[in-house]
C-alpha cells in the first residue's frame, strides 16, 4: 500500500496502514501512530500464538493433576489390596499418558526442532511413572515380606 500525500490523509486511501514491523501486522488510522515506537498490535494479531501458550498451559496443568491422581490411585486408597490397586492404576497410567502426550503436541508445536519425546509433559510423564512404578513395586514387596515380620513381632 502506498503512502498517502500530506494532503489525502483523511481520504479513504489513506485511512489504514499496513505496514510489517517483526513479522507482525499493525493497524492505525493515523500515519504517525504507526511508524512510532508506540504502536501495538491488535489483540488478535498474535491470536494463534496466545491460543497455543494458553493451551499448553492448560493442558500441562491437566498432566500434572492427572499423574496427581494417578499416584492417589497407586497410594492413597484405604483398604485395598496392592493387586486392586494395580488394577486400578492402569487406568490412570493410560489417561495421564494420554493427557501428556497431547500436552507434548501442543508443546512440539511451539518448538519444532525440539523432539516430542523430549518436551517438559512428556519427560514429566517418562520420569513419574518410573518414579511410581519404583515405589509401588518396593511398598508391594516390603507389605508382602517385611510387614508380616513386624506383626509377627508384636508383644501380645
Amino acid at each position: 500500500m502506498q503512502r498517502p500525500e500530506p494532503g489525502e490523509e483523511g481520504s479513504l486511501h489513506g485511512q489504514i496502514h499496513l505496514f510489517h514491523e517483526f513479522g507482525a501486522r499493525r493497524y492505525t488510522s493515523d500515519l504517525r501512530l504507526a511508524e512510532s515506537s508506540f504502536a501495538q498490535p491488535p489483540l488478535d494479531a498474535g491470536g494463534f500464538d496466545t491460543l497455543l501458550d494458553l493451551s499448553k498451559v492448560v493442558s500441562f496443568a491437566m498432566g500434572v493433576l492427572s499423574l496427581c491422581a494417578l499416584l492417589d490411585t497407586a497410594f492413597f486408597i484405604p483398604a485395598t489390596r496392592w493387586e486392586d490397586r494395580l488394577v486400578a492404576s492402569v487406568a490412570h497410567v493410560g489417561f495421564a499418558g494420554c493427557i501428556c502426550l497431547i500436552s507434548g503436541v501442543l508443546f512440539h508445536l511451539s518448538e519444532p526442532r525440539v523432539p516430542l519425546a523430549r518436551t517438559l509433559p512428556v519427560r514429566l510423564f517418562v520420569w513419574a511413572l518410573t518414579g511410581y512404578s519404583l515405589l509401588f513395586a518396593l511398598g508391594w514387596y516390603l507389605d508382602a515380606y517385611y510387614v508380616p515380620l513386624l506383626w509377627r513381632n508384636l508383644p501380645h
